[in-house]
């Protein structure tokens, strides 16, 4: 018996209190190594555990390496450290930040299944705890494991100066290759947490979506995991040559100011040429530098580009390829994902920020333009266009759905959500009821958002142990993604609530790109010249828009990278 087990029989046959018996949850990892973390909520959480050497010194853009815990008691009771990024303008993390978080029910139960989370932030930012997994390991009766992994730059070069003959470390994947060594951890440690290791869902928002879709493509990850959850993915990857000069023309305004070379120019022929001198001073620069570099993505590709087609970790043809590690998968996306991405632009921040927006009614207007179509674009990429891609090469199940609650202002009150609507990370308070709660207030507190919680928990937990959310029977039947439900209008599992009760019927796709641009095109609610600004500047360049791009003679920064 496993020695929280044993803790807690022996301590419940006594018949101490129970307060003593979640005091102190204790795990002895099969190389008797002691975890102690801690109790709550009748969940036993295990904080911070390094699950890979750190990457620092000479393992800097290296692919990291499996650790072993110093012997004796390891103290698992406070999260561990981020990995380096910017967050509000301000250097946060630390590059020894390779660490992750286990959250378990704390009960008699064993072989339970383990749901590994990968957090956004567009592999740029974000931490292990995005959510509070609380809830929802009881919810599921799981394990869940949240993980730390390398950002930004630090997690992502593919600069032929850090390169050297391990194919691998030359990928210049190392954020991704960090969660496949995340995973291999949890292989060998998770049962003794009473995690069943062949039993792993890995799931991901957004950047985690997108690298958890990279894991469905990547030789490296078959039968890392029995199934996959994809929370607003999609399919992004990025072109060796292209990326490396984006990195060279980032990288060397700090080569002049280092005074390495004398201009611009001189430093990019240097950066390009990748000699053992650019690495040491690559090698050098502090983490804060890095981190500070190419932050302005805001989900294109072409200002940070990622997830490396390699041929090695991730093929040459990207999701072009006929190859998947094809498990059992869930893909989902909010209705109007694209409010949040549309609201931190140039062109409406500050009026979102200092609350003027909804008082402008030329801006609001103009909002609510690349507020509809953005959104439909993004849902649309998210899951039906993956959908089509994989299905003929993807013999195992493909669920998709999407979250249409936050649509309607009267079930989801309040000024902040009539902006958001359905958006990026919709589902979260769905997992977690108080997730971002001072921006949201009590919009998803309602009785039908509290329904629609539980039957979207119990298809995440019916899902996690069969790959099929299908088992309640009170529940509607989520047909799979297939062309002919498609054909039917029932390829994709409509997750909506009214004020008292969920709403959940299958439904499909209405409509394409082709349309949604006649549509753009015919819109006159805006001047012509401030509609085409718009779609220039704002709707331009992202991860779903490459069609409109070229319907527009929009700029599209990077079109190639999106593959």
């Amino acid at each position: 018996m496993h020695s929280y087990l044993f803790k807690r029989a022996l301590i419940g046959a006594l018949g101490l209190v129970s307060s003593l018996a979640i005091a102190a949850p204790q795990v002895t990892l099969s190389d008797g190594v002691h975890v102690t973390g801690q109790s709550e909520h009748a969940v036993e959480s295990f904080l911070g555990i390094p699950y890979a050497k750190a990457p620092v010194g000479g393992r800097r853009w290296q692919v990291a390496q499996l650790d072993k815990l110093p012997a004796g008691t390891f103290n698992a009771t406070h999260e561990g450290a981020i990995c380096p990024q910017y967050h509000n303008d301000q250097y946060i993390g630390q590059e020894n930040c390779l660490n992750l978080d286990i959250y378990r029910p704390a009960t008699h139960s064993h072989a339970l299944p383990v749901l590994v989370y990968v957090h956004g932030g567009n592999n740029q930012g974000g931490k292990a705890h995005e959510f509070d997994p609380t809830e929802l390991a009881k919810a599921l009766n799981a394990v869940v494991v949240q993980i730390n992994y390398r950002l930004g730059v630090l997690g992502f070069n593919p600069l032929k100066a850090i390169k050297t003959s391990n194919p691998a470390q030359a990928s210049g994947n190392f954020g991704l290759l960090d969660q496949r060594t995340a995973l291999k951890w949890v292989h060998q440690h998770i049962k003794a947490f009473g995690g069943d290791p062949s039993q792993v869902t890995v799931a991901g928002f957004s950047a985690g979506g997108r690298d958890v879709m990279a894991m469905l493509i990547s030789p490296l990850f078959k039968g890392a995991f029995q199934r996959a959850i994809v929370f607003s993915g999609g399919m992004t990857t990025a072109p060796v040559a292209a990326s490396q000069k984006i990195f060279i023309n980032a990288l060397a305004p700090l080569v002049v100011k280092d005074k390495m070379k004398p201009d611009l120019a001189a430093a990019k022929t240097w950066l390009a040429q990748g000699d053992q001198a650019v690495r040491k001073y690559l090698m050098k620069l502090p983490a804060s530098r890095l981190a500070a570099l190419m932050t302005n993505a805001g989900i294109r590709m072409s200002a940070f580009p990622h997830l490396y087609r390699d041929g090695y970790v991730l093929p040459k043809k990207g999701f072009k390829t006929t190859h998947y590690n094809a498990v059992p998968v869930i893909m989902l996306s909010g209705q109007t994902e694209f409010s949040f991405f549309a609201l931190g632009d140039p062109h409406f921040a500050k009026a979102w920020h200092d609350g003027t927006l909804l008082k402008t009614p030329s801006l609001l207007q103009q909002y609510r333009f690349v507020y509809h179509y953005g959104g439909q674009l993004y849902s649309l990429f998210n899951v039906q266009r993956s959908a089509e891609r994989m299905y003929p090469h993807y013999p195992a199940p493909i669920y998709g759905t999407e979250v249409a609650l936050g649509r309607n202002n009267y079930v989801t009150p309040g000024a902040t959500m009539s902006l958001l609507g359905a958006f990026h990370g919709v589902f979260m308070p769905l997992l977690d009821h108080h997730w971002n709660q001072k921006l949201l207030g009590k919009a998803f507190q309602r009785a039908g958002a509290l329904d629609l919680s539980a039957h979207f928990r119990q298809y995440l937990a019916a899902f996690i142990r069969h790959g099929n959310p299908n088992r309640a029977a009170q529940q509607p039947k989520w047909l799979r993604w297939s062309p002919q439900h498609q054909q039917q209008g029932q390829s994709l599992m409509i997750l909506n609530a009214n004020q008292y009760k969920a709403v959940m019927t299958m439904s499909a796709k209405t409509y394409n790109e082709k349309e949604l641009i006649a549509a753009m095109k015919q819109d006159h609610s805006l001047p012509q010249a401030t509609k085409m600004e718009l779609i220039h500047t704002v709707l331009n360049g992202r991860w779903f828009s490459d069609e409109l791009d070229r319907a527009f003679h929009s700029p599209s920064l990077w079109p190639a990278a999106k593959q």
